[in-house]
């Protein structure tokens, strides 16, 4: 049995579906919300690259290296994409990432809520041992957002990556124990209990 497979995770402020190409046009509409993909720093696709960047996710999948998911709104709606990536099976690890959001639902309980689902699904049914996540260093808005997980700084990896744009990547690690687990899970659920 492969150590990822296909789930929809469900929650009060989102879901996560398998990403297919039946959420095209809607992931069209995400990135076009905030034009995601002049952020210089992040690698989101143009609104006419969202099919190959769907093709890319699937094919990752199938070679057992990534799980794609499409997010959606507690109405039902496309509001983003995210992943489990660089999986590890092996040594229980994934990574979470390759993550948008329409601009309209950044900073609201749905990610999360998100990111609650996909640890709790890495740790409690895959058993992971870790999880990660990586950005950007120049992006403070993925940085922060992270930190408020409750996740810790492993480090930054220098010169780690050649952006489509050319520029140079650094990347900051941070990452979640499965020791950790419990308290960041108890964090997450007072973050989502709490009134915003």
């Amino acid at each position: 049995m492969p150590f990822l497979e296909p789930v929809t995770l469900k929650g009060s402020h989102a879901s996560l579906v398998p990403l297919s190409h039946d959420h095209h046009d809607g992931l069209v509409d995400v990135v076009r919300d905030g034009e995601l993909w002049k952020l210089w720093y992040t690698s989101i696709p143009a609104p006419e690259g969202v099919k190959a960047e769907i093709d890319r996710r699937l094919d990752l999948q199938a070679k057992g290296t990534m799980l794609p998911f499409t997010v959606l709104d507690a109405q039902g709606r496309v509001a983003g994409m995210t992943t489990y990536m660089n999986v590890d099976a092996p040594n229980r690890r994934v990574e979470i990432g390759s993550t948008c959001y329409r601009a309209s639902v950044q900073r609201t309980p749905l990610n999360t809520e998100c990111k609650r689902m996909l640890l709790t699904h890495a740790f409690e049914k895959l058993n992971c041992i870790a999880v990660e996540f990586r950005t950007h260093i120049l992006n403070s808005q993925s940085r922060k957002a992270i930190e408020r997980l409750g996740a810790k700084l492993d480090g930054i990896l220098r010169r780690h990556m050649i952006q489509p744009n050319g520029t140079i990547r650094d990347s900051v690690v941070y990452s979640i124990t499965a020791e950790e687990w419990p308290m960041v899970k108890a964090h997450l659920d007072w973050q989502l209990a709490k009134p915003r």
